[in-house]
């Protein structure tokens, strides 16, 4: 039995698309799995392409992805259009054409992903190796270098092992046997000392501000607790105090708050085995914002203005403990052709009153107090209205086994 699936047919489809004339541009939405998958990939066309680069469409802020990028030299360049139209041909890792709007204005030639394919937005490229039951897209790359002899670097293998790591959250995540076959792998050729360093870089020194603002401002929420930093230079830092949360063994969950900018932003994670967060979220703001997620983790983001000037703590506050349901829509009433034809018959019968009784046009206003239901057991009839003893307050029928209620002589 091999080490990892045998990748003949794919590989060669892969180096036929590899032309020595041709400049390549890696374009990637930077995290661990997707900047490790991007060096993977250079790595096998550096040597079979003219030139290779990689682009980042978002800003790096992490401090643990900025000492991943730093510690494993990996050179990246913020795409541009003009960084882009000195490139013949783009691959995208670790992502889709459809997730990121920067990527709508490339032809990709080459897609390499482990995220669900989506039917509305299909996948239209040369090649494309999309493996969703992977944990990591750096799996995949582990797979490629395997089948094709390339025995990773430490500084890659490093990378790839961070990558494998941080997207199946230390395989607390779902993952599947390969990603641990990968991981045990790249153990042989990584860097341990280093790849603990990076994990180890979580958090800035000025972020223990926030931390002190958060363990002054915690609500409990059942088995969860509700933190508010305030404003915020970045929603990472929400991110990192949330995780932290999670490491109390009393609590089951965490909601922290923050302002960055003009946006609230509320940062949800569980043990996954309580509520539902990322529904959970979804129903508490998804009518002011964006909200959702998975079960054991969940973003909302709303505009600071629909506090309209309210206290944000509290704003957000009560709207975790209101519970809310998920409004239905109820399916329009159709026409019904008997009931317009009795009303074109009878246009001035009101609908509170019976078409065959004649209402007394001078009775005296009914008093607000009604009149008490004289109940009759069923199968029983009414007897005729103005009939000797017969009142005219209403009649209802009831059951042969219920006690009859009998109205004040």
């Amino acid at each position: 039995m091999s080490y990892f699936r045998k990748l003949e047919t794919k590989l060669t489809h892969l180096l036929e698309l590899l032309d020595r004339a041709e400049r390549w541009l890696i374009v990637i939405n930077a995290d661990p799995d997707a900047m490790a998958s991007a060096l993977a990939l250079k790595r096998i066309m550096i040597h079979r392409v003219d030139d290779v680069a990689i682009a980042r469409v978002n800003e790096i802020t992490r401090p643990d992805n900025l000492a991943m990028a730093r510690y494993l030299r990996i050179p990246m360049v913020k795409l541009t259009p003009t960084l882009a139209a000195q490139f013949d041909r783009f691959a995208v890792v670790d992502s889709q054409p459809h997730h990121h709007p920067s990527f709508k204005d490339l032809h990709f030639s080459l897609v390499i992903d482990h995220h669900p394919l989506s039917e509305e937005h299909p996948v239209v490229a040369d090649f494309k190796e999309i493996r969703n039951d992977y944990g990591a897209t750096s799996t995949v790359m582990t797979e490629y270098l395997y089948n094709l002899g390339i025995r990773p670097g430490k500084l890659l293998a490093t990378a790839l092992q961070f990558g494998i790591k941080t997207d199946t959250a230390s395989f607390e995540r779902a993952f599947c046997d390969v990603d641990m076959r990968a991981y045990r792998y790249l153990s042989k050729f990584a860097d341990h000392a280093l790849l603990s360093r990076i994990v180890r870089s979580e958090f800035r020194l000025h972020w223990l501000d926030y931390f002190s603002r958060a363990f002054i401002s915690m609500h409990k929420l059942g088995t969860g607790q509700y933190v508010y930093v305030g404003e915020v230079e970045n929603p990472d830092i929400l991110v990192v105090i949330a995780d932290f949360f999670m490491r109390v063994h009393e609590i089951r969950w965490a909601a922290v708050c923050g302002v960055y900018g003009d946006t609230i932003v509320v940062i949800l994670r569980g043990d996954g085995m309580g509520r539902d967060l990322g529904r959970y979220a979804n129903l508490q703001f998804g009518d002011v914002g964006s909200a959702g997620g998975h079960r054991a983790m969940a973003r909302a983001e709303i505009p600071l203005s629909t506090a309209e000037g309210r206290n944000v703590e509290f704003f957000i506050y009560k709207r975790l403990l209101a519970p809310r349901k998920r409004a239905k829509v109820k399916p329009e009433a159709k026409p019904d052709a008997k009931a317009d034809a009795k009303a074109v018959d009878k246009p001035d019968v009101k609908p509170d009153v019976k078409p065959d009784v004649k209402p007394d046009a001078e009775a005296a206003p009914q008093p607000a107090q009604k009149a008490p239901v004289k109940a009759l057991p069923v199968g029983t009839a009414a007897p005729p209205a103005g009939a000797p003893g017969v009142s005219d307050a209403p009649v209802a029928a009831v059951a042969p086994d219920a006690p009859v209620v009998t109205g004040a002589k």
